[in-house]
């Protein structure tokens, strides 16, 4: 096993990650252009220890959100009803929420051409303004770093807080949430789709009164659940979405989650309560997004698109999917997720892309891959591709849960496939590494994140307990092909190594998508990923 160890220059989350001069609120603030506007968003991060009180209080600690985030809306001149403007689909899930967003995005954009369409997301990639889309295209930085900073004077220049536990600036994400609303609502859009960041009853996104439509999609027990929740425990949180006089929709669920999920409904009094049917041409259709997963989270968008044309447009249900609506599937694009990314400067290397960070979403990514179009594809030269397994997860998760679900799904998928490669001869080489940017220590400025233990970052002690669980796994696999690594660049260059072998590359990259993204960035995939 190797074992790369460095000074890292750590910050305490208290810590100012810029100059005085520059320090939020500061007279002396020298720019405000988008990397300062990033700086600023920086200080608004939880650290590890808060982050940790919220998981173990089961989201109960979050349950001022809701009337906190309605605040934070009035301080920046904003009603509640005035986001019913933006013309709201709002979608939660455990796996999929996201690409059913950008289906449906897809698919509106499509079908409505002539509209302006927004899409809020999370987490980003690369660049946080990432997260807020119009017609499919992140914001420029420029509108970004207006629409932040129109926000951080609002605030504040509107200090007086109706609760003296509120803080004079509401944390990262749910700051980054009323900069995607101010700029929706500044931008007039026809249509917003909006993500749920973490469960739905307390999310900061929850404080629209009235969506056009509501949809959840798959259920698991995720990682926001907590010791002792239950599936049922999880749909009532992602039923806590629906609305009075607005259509819930929802997939196939276990049993005990649809019925809670039907019970939210009722209590909330939505219009309708759907679980969306069998849309029979997607299995004839190529959808945008790869993996077979893939069809439940179209077949929902399908589904959401539809209730909310008929809606808004008076447009009438068709039997058949419209030209439209088959074009935004094919052609949508999520990136990091089940992504093949053909390396722009290095061409015998390819590069598997997939932010899987729960053992349900693993599951759906390591189909994806040990599959004949991905790792087990036909090659023109004689010699396999050597593959590379490059993994990184949250401190506190099960390492050994998460890798045993890669090497028991690929087990399974290499039967099924009738392969002669092993699970334990899948990969050539892993490679564990912190979600650190630069082999110097640093990020880039729009991936920094205070949420990793200072004390964890510094020992490595995830990624060297992710190596012993992966010898313990597969005791036969060779010492030397383990690597650990306190950053990206140096995951990179251990790949850059391989690449002289002369043999193809196939790197899988998974396990978080603070990782992925760092990859796009060190390796410069960006042109190409993004």
């Amino acid at each position: 096993m190797l074992v790369t160890r460095m000074r890292i220059r750590l910050r305490p989350p208290a810590r100012p990650i810029y100059p005085p001069s520059s320090l939020p609120g500061s007279r002396r603030m020298s720019s405000r252009d988008y990397q300062d506007a990033i700086k600023h968003l920086n200080s608004l991060q939880s650290n590890f220890a808060t982050l940790e009180a919220v998981r173990a209080s089961g989201g109960r600690i979050s349950e001022s959100a809701i009337p906190e985030m309605v605040e934070y809306l009035e301080r920046i001149g904003y009603k509640k009803e005035d986001l019913n403007r933006l013309n709201v689909i709002h979608v939660t899930g455990t796996k999929g929420k996201g690409s059913t967003c950008a289906f449906t995005d897809s698919i509106l954009r499509h079908a409505k051409p002539d509209w302006k369409v927004g899409l809020y997301t999370s987490p980003h990639l690369v660049a946080v303004r990432e997260r807020i889309r119009i017609n499919g295209a992140p914001i420029s930085e420029e509108d970004f770093a207006k629409f932040f900073f129109e926000v951080w004077d609002r605030l504040d220049a509107n200090d007086k807080r109706k609760s003296p536990t509120t803080s004079a600036k509401p944390m990262y994400f749910r700051y980054v949430t009323l900069v995607a609303f101010h700029a929706f609502l500044t931008l007039n859009v026809d249509a917003t789709i909006l993500e749920v960041g973490v469960g739905g009853a307390y999310d900061s996104t929850n404080i629209v009164p009235k969506p056009i439509v509501t949809g959840v999609s798959a259920l698991g027990i995720d990682h926001t659940a907590v010791l002792g929740n239950t599936i049922r425990d999880i749909a009532w949180q992602k039923g806590g979405i629906y609305k009075e006089g607005v259509p819930a929709l929802t997939v196939s669920q276990p049993e005990e989650g649809m019925a809670m999920l039907k019970q939210q409904s009722i209590d909330r009094q939505a219009s309708e309560f759907i679980i969306v049917p069998v849309t029979p041409e997607l299995s004839e259709i190529k959808l945008g997004l790869a993996g077979t997963h893939q069809v439940q989270n179209a077949k929902l968008a399908v589904q959401l698109a539809h209730k909310f044309l008929q809606i808004q447009g008076s447009v009438a249900p068709e039997m058949a999917l419209p030209d439209s609506f088959i074009k935004g599937l094919e052609q949508a694009r999520w990136p990091g997720r089940c992504q093949t990314v053909p390396d722009p400067k290095y061409p015998a290397t390819t590069w598997y892309l997939d932010g899987a960070h729960t053992v349900e979403s693993l599951d759906c990514c390591v189909q994806w891959f040990v599959s004949p179009q991905v790792a087990l594809r036909p090659l023109e030269s004689e010699s396999r591709p050597l593959r590379v397994l490059v993994f990184n997860c949250t401190h506190g998760r099960s390492g050994t849960s998460f890798l045993g679900t890669v090497l028991a799904k690929a087990s399974a998928q290499l039967k099924l496939h009738d392969s002669l490669v092993s699970s334990d001869t899948l990969f050539d080489a892993v490679i564990f590494c912190a979600n650190v940017t630069y082999a110097d220590g640093r990020f880039k400025g729009d991936l920094t994140a205070v949420s990793i233990p200072e004390d964890d970052l510094a020992q490595l002690k995830t990624q060297t307990e992710l190596a012993a669980a992966w010898s313990s796994l597969i005791p036969s696999f060779p010492k030397e092909s383990i690597h650990v690594h306190p950053s990206i660049e140096h995951a990179v260059r251990i790949v850059r190594k391989l690449e002289g072998d002369g043999r193809p590359v196939d790197v899988l990259v998974t396990g978080s998508l603070h990782l992925v993204g760092g990859v796009i960035e060190v390796a410069g995939l960006a042109d190409v990923a993004l």
